[in-house]
């Protein structure tokens, strides 16, 4: 589950990446890092999400920007010109020098290196066929992989917003022996199953037909709204079934 936090503390990171003996970071620990630096990192399952949460977990108003730049520079540039070599590689371009900004800036620029590294593999495909659509096949695949990796985590009865909320709360697999806990997890991973089967249904029929300033839109719409809205929703689903543990009620057998 893509996120967009970009800027801003890690909550509950730990500095380094070896242990104090020099050792590498076990798989699962280096796995608990990256939960916390993602999106999900910047609520505790069982606190209470506010809108200063779910801001700085989409990047600020800056991220936000940034992300939103490139996507309407490519729609309104395509529009005009019905042209990929400009609709592409201004977009592009525009990436990379909002990456050189935050450089300039001293700011939180590694993050936003792996959005234009995507912008640059999705617009040389672009212009490898020379067809406009095939800018946004990469978003197909990465939100076809996170599908299945969803569904996968549901069918093994582990889904993937509980075993993210126990790497944030360091529990282990304890969460799975409570009914609440399972269940909400459970709902909240269907939502980001549905969040990614909706771009899929929406946007492979206007891939398919050509319609490459529907898909253009398409994807904007479908992009940070959507994404924010599902992530507010797990918040507060994960806040209902945590919170029981904080008041001292014992896990359901």
């Amino acid at each position: 589950m893509t996120a967009s936090a970009d800027s801003g503390p890690t909550p509950g990171a730990e500095p380094g990446s070896t242990s104090d003996r020099g050792t590498p970071r076990e798989p699962e620990e280096t796995f608990a890092q990256a939960v916390r630096r993602s999106a999900f990192g910047y609520v505790t399952p069982g606190q209470t999400p506010t809108g200063a949460d779910l801001l700085r977990a989409m990047g600020g108003v800056r991220g936000i920007a940034e992300s939103l730049v490139p996507g309407l520079a490519f729609l309104v540039i395509y529009a005009i010109t019905r042209e990929v070599l400009p609709s592409v590689l201004i977009p592009f371009g525009l990436a990379v020098v909002l990456v050189l900004v935050r450089i300039v800036m001293r700011q939180p620029w590694r993050p936003a290196v792996m959005g234009v590294v995507l912008l640059g593999v999705s617009a040389g495909l672009a212009l490898l066929t020379g067809r406009a659509e095939d800018n946004f096949v990469l978003g197909f695949v990465i939100n076809a992989v996170f599908l299945i990796a969803l569904t996968i985590s549901l069918a093994a009865r582990r889904p993937l917003v509980g075993v993210i909320a126990s790497l944030l709360t360091g529990e282990g697999p304890s969460w799975r022996a409570d009914k609440a806990r399972l269940r909400v997890s459970v709902i909240a991973t269907l939502l980001w199953c549905g969040l990614f089967a909706l771009r899929l249904a929406v946007e492979l029929p206007l891939y398919f037909v050509g319609n490459t300033a529907g898909l253009a839109t398409a994807k904007l719409v479908l992009g940070i709204p959507f994404y924010a809205a599902v992530l507010w929703a797990t918040w507060l689903l994960m806040r209902t079934a945590w919170s029981k543990a904080d008041d001292g009620e014992s896990p359901a057998q």
